[in-house]
């Protein structure tokens, strides 16, 4: 009993289905890369209750097209390692290639200059009246009128830069601390 068990635990497919369930799965996240990028930022910074069953959704219906029929301990492991091992590589890829960081993450967008919403930057981003407000309100900013300048960050958070403040530009913004 324990022997028949312990065989279905960790029964596995052959070496032909992991590859057919390793190719499956990198299909099936670049094109949720892309398709995530092109919902736009608002969609990773300002994740409301549809989003996060979209994302639900998602994961369910693209499951089964990575393992298929198999349901092994084994071919979800491959998954998983193939998951994990894609999202090393473009992190890799975006730290050492800046057109591609561009091109995959891209640029923080101006939501308001000097007290006034940049309506066309807002529509084209998703982002409504009420969500730069909500972000006014975060940074303890009681007006629009009191901004010198909001941001859309390629994290899909919203930086606000009140009128009284001084801005310094800086350097690249790094995103990782590589502990060696």
């Amino acid at each position: 009993m324990l022997i028949d068990w312990l065989a279905a635990v960790f029964s596995h497919p052959n070496p032909l289905g992991a590859l057919i369930i390793a190719g499956k799965t990198a299909v099936i996240y670049v094109f949720l890369l892309v398709g995530l990028r092109l919902l736009g930022k608002r969609e990773l910074g300002q994740m409301t209750v549809y989003d996060l069953v979209l994302i639900v959704v998602l994961a369910n219906s693209v499951q089964n097209a990575m393992v298929g029929n198999d349901t092994t301990l084994v071919g979800g492991i491959v998954s998983a390692c193939t998951l994990l091992l894609l999202n090393r590589f473009f992190t890799a890829l975006l730290v050492a290639n800046p057109r591609f960081e561009h091109f995959a993450a891209g640029e923080p967008v101006l939501l308001v200059r000097d007290g006034n919403m940049l309506r066309e930057n807002m529509r084209k981003e998703g982002i409504t009246p009420d969500l730069v407000m909500a972000a006014l309100r975060e940074h303890g900013i009681g007006g629009i009128n009191e901004v010198q300048m909001a941001v859309l960050e390629v994290d899909g958070t919203i930086s606000v830069v009140p009128k009284q403040a001084t801005v310094y530009r800086t350097r690249h913004h790094f995103r990782a601390l590589r502990v060696t």
